[in-house]
């Protein structure tokens, strides 16, 4: 498997993630991710259901090989509030939880925003 790539149920996606933050910044890159739930979503409920995962996931996100239960695993594991869908706010925590890559690269960022506002009497 090559760097930046991942598992994901029974395929592989490459974690684009990371270099999308470092080529748009932080602002372009949830600018990006919003579009991207606005492409994944249920047109009518105005969130991402299962069904529109399925129907959508394929030419967006480019995991063509992932069935049912992988589908509605992933739609669990980023539904926060329990109601069975995902709103924009979840998708995005899911997609920050996908990409390990892009969570150190934050935890990093912000460990150097804490460090530069309070200096050494915050560590």
């Amino acid at each position: 498997m090559a760097a930046g790539n991942k598992k994901m149920g029974g395929g592989e996606f490459q974690d684009m993630l990371p270099l999308m933050a470092d080529k748009l910044g932080g602002e372009g890159l949830i600018e990006e991710m919003c579009k991207g739930f606005n492409l994944l979503m249920d047109r009518e409920k105005g969130v991402i259901t299962f069904e529109s995962l399925k129907k959508n996931s394929a030419a967006v996100l480019g995991i063509e090989d992932m069935g049912d239960d992988e589908l509605q695993s992933m739609v669990r594991e980023g539904d926060l509030d329990g109601d069975g869908v995902l709103d924009q706010m979840e998708f995005c925590v899911l997609m920050f939880r996908l990409s390990p890559d892009l969570m150190q690269q934050s935890q990093h960022l912000l460990q150097e925003a804490l460090h530069h506002e309070f200096g050494d009497a915050f560590f």
